[in-house]
């Protein structure tokens, strides 16, 4: 059975470039019910956007902790 989480993301296109370097590997995250998560930063690669990732994102991880998919499901978030 997978897991689904939803979080937050407010990061912009210049923190990205860290991930892109490699200087950073994992994102922290806050859960709509307010929990920080921790995932892998290149997941993030199928949701930037040119000024970032910004909005409200639905996160699936198998039973073993691996990350399945990541879908943006609030629609109108922006950076600000």
């Amino acid at each position: 059975m997978h897991q689904r989480i939803q979080v937050i993301l407010k990061i912009p296109a210049y923190q990205l470039q860290l991930y892109y370097e490699g200087a950073v590997d994992t994102v922290a995250a806050k859960t709509t019910d307010g929990r920080i998560v921790h995932f892998p930063a290149n997941v993030l690669r199928s949701v930037v956007q040119s000024h970032g990732v910004y909005g409200v994102f639905e996160v699936v991880f198998d039973e073993n902790n691996k990350f399945v998919s990541i879908s943006r499901i609030d629609h109108d978030s922006q950076p600000g």
